[in-house]
Formats: structure tokens, sequence, C-alpha cells
């Protein structure tokens, strides 16, 4: 079998990095289905090549601009062989290309849904937001199977639209060994001066509410805590940050957060929405506290939860009595291969199923 996947996952910890474990679960799904094409919406000042390690291929757009995406897509579909299936990362802008291609091979389309779209909140951080929920809706009543990443986004789905596709709970595959049996930082965080030492891991957008959570914490911490904001910070960025915040707020920057969870006391995730909070089952597995936005895997994995107007109540309260161990629960998986297996199988299904 042959599977064309259409991704915008540029990200460092992504597909497109050989020897991430995004990138090892590719090979695994490639080993699996046969043959594996993989599309990433990507710039060309990423600096990404091709990558051939066959039977998976990875084809960066290296498009000059964002909108040239879709015509980019549409540049390599024309150089690669015909797929049987295609299995898009959501069901917007990857969605519409995943669509059109599809359409024009006569084989089915299967959508991923990884974010919660259909929070209000989503729609209300802009007009884009608002287009998007459009389209995924266009797509999704087009799609042959879908597989969303939690039972909200599942729900929500069924809620808003009207789709005959069989819809498939396949939460993210997370390596929980590894961040149960993570070790300290190798050098010694400065930050340790501190009685609490409190992280957040994310990335540099407004869903992730990061400015939201460092002026709470601002306001309710208690001088002997320190915040450590981990994600995509430059080194300039950080120099920048630094000099405009007080000295309790440390700025880093890592591939992987692993060691950093064990370093802590507890993580903090004030996100607008997620589909599916990838932190969350992180941070958890690692044995550390989450406080938590009612978003994404979050009251199922076992954080402490809160909303947005009551988070510096509960931040404060974690301080005088909350837990400082956490305990992951719910987690569906007891390893990779049963992940790759109902994966796979899912993408497997929309050739194999008699469902429209």
């Amino acid at each position: 079998m042959r599977v064309l996947a259409i991704s915008a996952d540029r990200s460092k910890r992504g597909l497109l990095h050989s020897g991430t474990s995004a990138f090892k679960r590719q090979e695994a799904y490639a080993k699996q289905f046969g043959n594996l094409d993989i599309i990433v919406f990507s710039l060309i000042s990423d600096g990404s090549e091709n990558i051939d390690a066959d039977p998976l291929r990875i084809f960066p757009t290296n498009s000059w601009f964002k909108i040239l995406w879709g015509i980019d897509t549409f540049r390599i579909v024309n150089k690669i062989p015909r797929p049987d299936v295609v299995t898009v990362q959501d069901p917007f802008e990857t969605g519409l290309a995943g669509l059109l291609i599809a359409k024009r091979f006569g084989v089915p389309l299967h959508v991923q849904v990884h974010t919660d779209f259909l929070s209000p909140k989503y729609a209300n951080l802009s007009l884009l937001n608002r287009i998007r929920v459009y389209v995924a809706g266009f797509v999704l009543r087009r799609a042959k199977r879908v597989r969303v990443v939690s039972e909200r986004v599942g729900s929500s789905i069924k809620r808003k639209y009207d789709i005959s596709a069989p819809v498939t709970v396949l939460p993210i595959f997370v390596d929980v060994a590894k961040f149960r049996d993570a070790k300290m930082p190798t050098e010694p965080l400065t930050v340790k001066k501190y009685s609490y030492q409190v992280l957040i891991v994310a990335r540099s957008s407004s869903e992730k509410n990061i400015k939201f959570a460092e002026e709470t914490f601002e306001k309710v911490a208690p001088q002997d805590a320190c915040l450590i904001v981990c994600g995509d910070i430059s080194e300039e960025d950080i120099r920048n940050k630094h000099n405009k915040q007080s000295g309790r707020i440390h700025y880093v920057s890592t591939d992987d957060p692993s060691s950093l969870y064990k370093a802590v006391d507890l993580v903090l995730v004030p996100s607008k929405y997620e589909g599916y909070g990838l932190v969350i089952v992180e941070a958890l597995a690692a044995g550390k506290p989450v406080l938590s936005t009612d978003v994404g895997i979050a009251r199922e994995a076992g954080a402490i939860i809160t909303d947005e107007e009551k988070f510096a109540d509960a931040l404060s309260e974690w301080f005088k009595n909350g837990p400082r161990t956490g305990e992951l629960k719910n987690y569906p998986y007891k390893n990779l291969d049963g992940y790759i297996h109902a994966y796979c199988e899912d993408i497997s299904d929309c050739i194999n199923s008699d469902t429209r």
C-alpha cells in the first residue's frame, strides 16, 4: 500500500529532522504500510532537504511564501507515484490540499484532527481561524475516515458537522518511560536557589497564553519561586525577554525538555485550547503535578483543572497546599508498537472498509 501524507510540522522536534521521535514514528508507519510519502509545508528559509529512507520519503515544499504551500505541494505530487490513500494532518490547509489530491486520483481521504478548533476561543483568535472552521466542515464531510486525538475533539466534531465517516479516537503516542526515567539536567540550573521552580513548555503562539501565565505568576507566586519558560525561543529573544522581565522569570530553549520536568516542582498549561496536550502527558509521566486550563486531555490525564478566570487563585492555592507529585491516568498505549498498529490500521481501513 502506498500512503501519501500532507503535514505542516516544521518544528525542531518534527519529522523533517531525522533522529527525532516524530521521524522515527514515520519510519515505523512506512515499514507497516510498505510505502509512505510525506509532503511537508515548509519555507525555503527552514533549510530542509528531501529525505529518502526507503520505504519512507519526505518532501519539504521549500516555498518562498506560505501562500505557495498548496501550489508547491501539487508540484511535488506530479513527481511521485500515485497514492492508494491520502492522509492529512488537519482539516484546514493540509486538508484542502489533501482533498484535491484525493479527488484527482480517485482515492480515499483520511483526515486527522489534532486541535480543538471548535472551541470558541479558537475562532476568536483570528479571522484565519474563523475561516478554518468553515473549511474544516467542507473537508470533514468528504473524508472517508476521521482520526481525532481526544474524546473532547471527537464529540465536538460530531455535534457540529453532519458527517457520515467513522470517527476514531487515537491519542498521540508519548514515550512515557522516557519521561518517567529521565535524569536531572547534567548542568545545574541557576534557578535552584529558589524554593519552587515552575515550568511552562510551549511554542510562542497566542493560543498557548504564555504572557497571561507570566503575569499571573508575577502576581501570586511567592518571592522564593521562579518561572522557567521553555520553547522555540532564539538567543536574541531570550536576552530581550530577560531585560524586560523580573529576575524570577527565566527563558530556555531546548528540543528535549524531559530533564527539565524532573528538575521543577510544577508545570503550567495555561492554553486557550488544545487538541491533545502533549506537555500535560509528558509532565505527569515525569511525576510532576500539572495546573491546566480545561483543554485537551487535561481532565482525563489527571491534571489540576481550572479556568483562565480562576488561574491565579488555583496557582496561589497550589503554592500553599497543592500536590507535590503528579500521576498520569488513562494513558491508552502499552508501547509504541500498539500505537503504530492502531494508527496504520485506521488509515488502511479507508481502503479496506466498505463504508462510503
